[in-house]
Protein backbone atom coordinates (compact mmCIF):
# COMPACT_ATOMS: atom_id res chain seq x y z
CA UNK A 1 0.00 0.00 0.00
CA UNK A 2 1.28 3.96 -0.49
CA UNK A 3 2.81 4.76 2.48
CA UNK A 4 0.51 6.53 5.35
CA UNK A 5 0.60 9.91 5.99
CA UNK A 6 -1.12 9.51 9.32
CA UNK A 7 -1.37 6.61 11.29
CA UNK A 8 -2.97 5.50 14.29
CA UNK A 9 -1.70 2.94 16.95
CA UNK A 10 -4.39 1.34 19.64
CA UNK A 11 -3.81 -0.08 22.89
CA UNK A 12 -6.06 0.62 25.73
CA UNK A 13 -4.44 -1.43 28.30
CA UNK A 14 -2.99 -2.22 30.91
CA UNK A 15 -0.06 -0.60 32.01
CA UNK A 16 2.58 -3.40 31.00
CA UNK A 17 0.83 -3.58 27.36
CA UNK A 18 1.28 -0.44 26.96
CA UNK A 19 5.00 0.16 27.60
CA UNK A 20 5.83 -2.77 25.55
CA UNK A 21 4.40 -0.88 22.31
CA UNK A 22 6.69 1.86 22.37
CA UNK A 23 9.48 0.27 20.28
CA UNK A 24 6.38 0.20 17.41
CA UNK A 25 6.13 4.02 17.62
CA UNK A 26 9.29 4.77 17.65
CA UNK A 27 10.22 2.31 14.52
CA UNK A 28 7.24 3.85 12.51
CA UNK A 29 8.35 7.26 13.14
CA UNK A 30 11.90 6.91 12.71
CA UNK A 31 11.54 4.96 9.67
CA UNK A 32 8.65 6.18 8.30
CA UNK A 33 9.69 10.17 9.43
CA UNK A 34 7.04 11.89 7.38
CA UNK A 35 4.01 9.82 8.64
CA UNK A 36 2.25 11.64 11.34
CA UNK A 37 1.94 8.97 14.43
CA UNK A 38 -0.83 8.66 17.13
CA UNK A 39 -2.18 6.83 20.10
CA UNK A 40 -5.02 5.85 21.44
CA UNK A 41 -5.35 4.82 24.61
CA UNK A 42 -7.53 5.15 28.32
CA UNK A 43 -7.01 8.19 30.46
CA UNK A 44 -5.77 6.02 32.92
CA UNK A 45 -2.45 5.47 30.98
CA UNK A 46 -1.73 8.25 29.23
CA UNK A 47 1.32 9.15 31.25
CA UNK A 48 3.08 6.71 29.47
CA UNK A 49 2.74 8.21 26.11
CA UNK A 50 2.40 12.14 27.26
CA UNK A 51 6.70 12.93 27.13
CA UNK A 52 7.18 10.31 24.07
CA UNK A 53 9.10 12.42 21.20
CA UNK A 54 8.13 9.70 19.10
CA UNK A 55 4.64 10.65 19.14
CA UNK A 56 2.40 13.12 17.02
CA UNK A 57 -0.77 13.46 19.36
CA UNK A 58 -1.97 11.60 22.07
CA UNK A 59 -5.89 10.47 22.31
CA UNK A 60 -7.66 9.25 24.91
CA UNK A 61 -10.43 7.26 25.10
CA UNK A 62 -13.73 8.76 25.89
CA UNK A 63 -16.65 7.88 28.46
CA UNK A 64 -18.97 7.23 25.30
CA UNK A 65 -16.99 5.33 22.42
CA UNK A 66 -19.47 7.51 19.48
CA UNK A 67 -17.18 10.53 20.55
CA UNK A 68 -14.08 8.49 20.53
CA UNK A 69 -14.94 7.38 16.78
CA UNK A 70 -16.25 10.69 15.83
CA UNK A 71 -12.81 12.37 17.09
CA UNK A 72 -11.11 9.25 14.99
CA UNK A 73 -13.21 10.22 11.67
CA UNK A 74 -12.10 14.15 12.19
CA UNK A 75 -8.44 12.59 12.00
CA UNK A 76 -8.76 11.31 8.58
CA UNK A 77 -6.56 8.72 9.76
CA UNK A 78 -5.04 6.58 6.38
CA UNK A 79 -4.33 3.30 9.07
CA UNK A 80 -5.22 2.10 12.06
CA UNK A 81 -2.42 -0.32 13.83
CA UNK A 82 -5.00 -2.14 16.60
CA UNK A 83 -2.55 -3.32 19.55
CA UNK A 84 -5.40 -4.75 21.26
CA UNK A 85 -7.86 -6.44 19.35
CA UNK A 86 -10.91 -6.22 21.43
CA UNK A 87 -14.86 -5.51 20.90
CA UNK A 88 -13.89 -2.00 21.10
CA UNK A 89 -11.20 -1.67 18.67
CA UNK A 90 -13.00 -3.78 16.55
CA UNK A 91 -15.87 -1.11 16.49
CA UNK A 92 -13.96 1.71 15.66
CA UNK A 93 -12.52 -0.04 12.87
CA UNK A 94 -16.20 -1.33 11.82
CA UNK A 95 -17.24 2.22 12.32
CA UNK A 96 -14.56 4.35 10.06
CA UNK A 97 -13.73 2.27 7.86
CA UNK A 98 -10.41 2.84 8.22
CA UNK A 99 -7.90 -0.11 7.04
CA UNK A 100 -6.33 -1.76 9.51
CA UNK A 101 -3.57 -4.31 10.95
CA UNK A 102 -4.60 -5.96 13.45
CA UNK A 103 -2.40 -7.71 16.32
CA UNK A 104 -3.29 -11.66 16.67
CA UNK A 105 -3.97 -12.56 20.34
CA UNK A 106 -3.68 -16.29 19.53
CA UNK A 107 -6.38 -16.50 22.81
CA UNK A 108 -6.75 -20.51 21.52
CA UNK A 109 -3.03 -21.56 21.95
CA UNK A 110 -2.87 -19.35 25.41
CA UNK A 111 -5.95 -21.26 26.75
CA UNK A 112 -4.83 -24.57 25.90
CA UNK A 113 -1.43 -23.73 27.37
CA UNK A 114 -3.28 -22.09 30.60
CA UNK A 115 -5.47 -24.77 31.01
CA UNK A 116 -3.24 -27.86 30.17
CA UNK A 117 0.45 -26.53 31.06
CA UNK A 118 1.46 -27.72 27.58
CA UNK A 119 4.26 -25.14 26.68
CA UNK A 120 4.25 -26.14 22.78
CA UNK A 121 1.33 -23.73 23.00
CA UNK A 122 2.97 -20.93 23.95
CA UNK A 123 4.91 -18.64 21.32
CA UNK A 124 8.29 -18.48 22.39
CA UNK A 125 8.02 -14.74 20.69
CA UNK A 126 8.01 -11.70 22.99
CA UNK A 127 4.95 -9.62 23.08
CA UNK A 128 7.25 -6.43 21.53
CA UNK A 129 7.86 -8.71 18.11
CA UNK A 130 4.29 -9.99 17.93
CA UNK A 131 3.25 -6.26 18.08
CA UNK A 132 5.72 -5.68 15.37
CA UNK A 133 4.36 -7.88 13.02
CA UNK A 134 1.52 -5.79 12.36
CA UNK A 135 3.68 -3.09 10.76
CA UNK A 136 5.92 -5.49 8.88
CA UNK A 137 4.14 -4.91 5.74
CA UNK A 138 5.05 -0.85 5.96
CA UNK A 139 8.45 -2.33 5.85
CA UNK A 140 9.14 -0.46 9.17
CA UNK A 141 11.43 -3.14 11.44
CA UNK A 142 12.24 -3.51 14.73
CA UNK A 143 15.21 -2.21 15.94
CA UNK A 144 15.98 -4.45 18.66
CA UNK A 145 16.37 -1.51 21.46
CA UNK A 146 14.92 -1.11 24.52
CA UNK A 147 11.30 -0.21 25.45
CA UNK A 148 10.43 3.68 25.94
CA UNK A 149 9.78 5.85 28.74
CA UNK A 150 10.53 9.63 29.28
CA UNK A 151 9.90 10.80 32.86
CA UNK A 152 8.22 13.90 33.16
CA UNK A 153 9.79 15.85 35.67
CA UNK A 154 13.41 16.68 36.76
CA UNK A 155 14.19 15.09 40.08
CA UNK A 156 16.98 14.77 42.07
CA UNK A 157 17.42 12.04 44.36
CA UNK A 158 18.21 14.01 47.76
CA UNK A 159 14.18 14.92 46.40
CA UNK A 160 13.26 11.29 47.91
CA UNK A 161 16.16 9.55 49.60
CA UNK A 162 18.01 9.77 52.88
CA UNK A 163 21.58 10.30 52.22
CA UNK A 164 22.50 6.37 52.83
CA UNK A 165 20.41 5.26 50.18
CA UNK A 166 21.71 8.27 47.28
CA UNK A 167 24.98 6.98 46.74
CA UNK A 168 24.21 3.43 45.32
CA UNK A 169 20.78 0.93 45.98
CA UNK A 170 18.62 -1.63 45.37
CA UNK A 171 15.35 -0.78 43.99
CA UNK A 172 13.01 -3.52 45.07
CA UNK A 173 9.45 -3.54 43.62
CA UNK A 174 7.08 -4.99 45.88
CA UNK A 175 3.87 -4.06 44.97
CA UNK A 176 1.67 -5.93 42.03
CA UNK A 177 -2.27 -5.76 41.52
CA UNK A 178 -2.37 -9.40 42.68
CA UNK A 179 -2.21 -11.45 45.94
CA UNK A 180 -0.22 -14.37 43.47
CA UNK A 181 2.22 -12.00 41.60
CA UNK A 182 3.97 -10.88 45.43
CA UNK A 183 6.10 -12.81 47.00
CA UNK A 184 5.18 -12.81 50.75
CA UNK A 185 6.83 -10.59 53.01
CA UNK A 186 9.07 -12.96 54.76
CA UNK A 187 10.44 -14.06 51.56
CA UNK A 188 11.45 -10.50 51.00
CA UNK A 189 12.73 -10.00 54.12
CA UNK A 190 14.79 -12.84 53.56
CA UNK A 191 16.18 -11.43 50.37
CA UNK A 192 16.76 -8.14 51.88
CA UNK A 193 18.92 -9.70 55.01
CA UNK A 194 21.23 -10.97 52.15
CA UNK A 195 21.69 -8.02 50.18
CA UNK A 196 24.98 -5.67 50.34
CA UNK A 197 23.53 -2.61 49.65
CA UNK A 198 20.73 0.25 50.58
CA UNK A 199 17.49 -1.02 49.36
CA UNK A 200 14.31 1.11 48.33
CA UNK A 201 11.15 -0.42 48.45
CA UNK A 202 8.62 0.65 45.46
CA UNK A 203 5.07 0.54 45.83
CA UNK A 204 1.71 1.82 46.17
CA UNK A 205 -0.16 2.48 49.19
CA UNK A 206 -1.43 -0.87 48.96
CA UNK A 207 1.83 -2.12 50.26
CA UNK A 208 2.43 0.44 52.86
CA UNK A 209 1.82 -2.10 55.89
CA UNK A 210 3.93 -4.55 54.06
CA UNK A 211 6.55 -2.33 53.79
CA UNK A 212 6.55 -1.54 57.58
CA UNK A 213 6.92 -4.75 58.16
CA UNK A 214 9.84 -5.11 56.38
CA UNK A 215 11.50 -2.12 57.46
CA UNK A 216 11.06 -3.65 60.80
CA UNK A 217 12.44 -6.68 60.78
CA UNK A 218 15.75 -5.40 58.95
CA UNK A 219 16.14 -1.82 59.63
CA UNK A 220 18.18 1.10 58.37
CA UNK A 221 19.26 -0.50 55.34
CA UNK A 222 15.95 -0.18 53.83
CA UNK A 223 13.92 2.82 52.79
CA UNK A 224 10.27 2.56 51.69
CA UNK A 225 8.61 4.92 49.19
CA UNK A 226 5.80 3.03 49.29
CA UNK A 227 2.33 5.15 49.66
CA UNK A 228 5.08 8.36 49.43
CA UNK A 229 5.79 8.81 45.62
CA UNK A 230 3.73 8.76 42.40
CA UNK A 231 4.61 6.89 39.32
CA UNK A 232 6.47 8.99 38.01
CA UNK A 233 8.76 9.58 40.46
CA UNK A 234 8.94 5.62 41.17
CA UNK A 235 10.20 5.19 37.78
CA UNK A 236 12.74 7.80 38.35
CA UNK A 237 14.01 5.75 41.15
CA UNK A 238 14.43 2.66 39.56
CA UNK A 239 15.90 4.54 36.89
CA UNK A 240 18.48 5.61 39.57
CA UNK A 241 18.65 2.10 40.97
CA UNK A 242 22.32 0.39 41.01
CA UNK A 243 20.20 -3.23 40.17
CA UNK A 244 16.11 -3.85 40.34
CA UNK A 245 14.63 -6.52 41.78
CA UNK A 246 10.77 -7.00 40.66
CA UNK A 247 7.43 -8.76 40.39
CA UNK A 248 5.06 -8.90 37.37
CA UNK A 249 3.52 -5.87 37.19
CA UNK A 250 4.16 -2.14 35.47
CA UNK A 251 6.52 -0.53 37.15
CA UNK A 252 9.39 -3.61 37.07
CA UNK A 253 8.23 -3.63 33.34
CA UNK A 254 9.23 0.04 33.25
CA UNK A 255 12.59 -0.38 34.69
CA UNK A 256 13.81 -1.96 31.30
CA UNK A 257 13.64 0.92 29.73
CA UNK A 258 16.54 1.99 31.56
CA UNK A 259 18.72 -1.02 31.27
CA UNK A 260 18.96 -1.92 34.92
CA UNK A 261 19.89 -5.32 35.90
CA UNK A 262 16.85 -7.09 37.00
CA UNK A 263 16.08 -9.96 38.85
CA UNK A 264 12.40 -11.05 37.86
CA UNK A 265 10.19 -12.92 40.20
CA UNK A 266 7.11 -14.70 39.28
CA UNK A 267 4.53 -16.81 40.77
CA UNK A 268 1.27 -18.16 39.43
CA UNK A 269 1.89 -15.69 36.17
CA UNK A 270 4.42 -17.08 33.83
CA UNK A 271 6.95 -14.73 31.49
CA UNK A 272 6.45 -16.74 28.79
CA UNK A 273 2.74 -17.31 28.36
CA UNK A 274 2.58 -13.04 28.55
CA UNK A 275 5.49 -12.87 26.31
CA UNK A 276 6.88 -10.49 28.57
CA UNK A 277 10.56 -11.71 29.63
CA UNK A 278 12.39 -8.69 30.27
CA UNK A 279 13.17 -6.60 27.08
CA UNK A 280 16.56 -6.05 25.34
CA UNK A 281 18.20 -5.35 28.62
CA UNK A 282 22.01 -6.14 29.34
CA UNK A 283 21.63 -8.51 32.28
CA UNK A 284 18.57 -9.88 34.10
CA UNK A 285 17.38 -13.38 35.99
CA UNK A 286 13.65 -14.91 36.11
CA UNK A 287 12.88 -16.37 39.45
CA UNK A 288 10.60 -18.95 39.22
CA UNK A 289 9.67 -22.46 40.11
CA UNK A 290 8.33 -25.27 37.57
CA UNK A 291 5.09 -26.78 39.26
CA UNK A 292 2.43 -28.81 37.69
CA UNK A 293 -0.33 -26.05 38.70
CA UNK A 294 1.29 -23.05 37.25
CA UNK A 295 0.67 -20.85 36.02
CA UNK A 296 -3.04 -20.15 37.46
CA UNK A 297 -3.89 -17.60 35.70
CA UNK A 298 -3.03 -14.94 32.80
CA UNK A 299 -2.98 -12.06 35.28
CA UNK A 300 -2.88 -13.10 38.56
CA UNK A 301 -5.29 -14.08 41.32
CA UNK A 302 -6.21 -12.61 44.71
CA UNK A 303 -5.26 -16.20 46.60
CA UNK A 304 -3.66 -19.62 45.34
CA UNK A 305 -6.38 -22.29 44.12
CA UNK A 306 -4.53 -24.72 45.90
CA UNK A 307 -3.92 -23.22 48.82
CA UNK A 308 -0.50 -23.80 49.02
CA UNK A 309 1.19 -20.65 47.06
CA UNK A 310 4.01 -22.95 46.20
CA UNK A 311 5.23 -20.79 43.14
CA UNK A 312 6.03 -18.12 45.40
CA UNK A 313 7.09 -20.10 48.85
CA UNK A 314 9.83 -22.51 46.42
CA UNK A 315 11.36 -19.48 44.97
CA UNK A 316 15.10 -20.08 46.41
CA UNK A 317 16.01 -16.34 47.71
CA UNK A 318 19.74 -17.36 47.20
CA UNK A 319 19.40 -17.18 43.57
CA UNK A 320 18.45 -13.48 43.80
CA UNK A 321 20.47 -12.63 46.18
CA UNK A 322 23.41 -14.26 44.71
CA UNK A 323 22.55 -12.16 41.20
CA UNK A 324 21.78 -8.69 42.85
CA UNK A 325 25.03 -9.10 45.06
CA UNK A 326 26.95 -10.05 41.59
Amino acid sequence: MKTPAKILVIRFSSMGDIIYTTPVVRCLKTQLPDAEIHFLTKEAFKYIYQNNPYLTRLHTLKPKLKDTIKEIHAEQFDLIIDLHNNLRTSIIKFATQIPASTYKKDRINKWLALKLKWKRFISPEHLVDRYMETVKFLGVKNDNKPIDYYIANNYNLSDFLPESHRPKFIAFVIGATHFTKRLPNHKIIDICKGLDLPIVLLGGKDVEENATLIKAAIGDQVYSTCGKTNLDQSVYLVSQAHKVIGFDTGLTHISEAFDRPLASVWGGTTPELLGVQPYQISDSLIAGVELPCRPCSKFGLEKCPLGHFNCMENISTDEIVTFINA
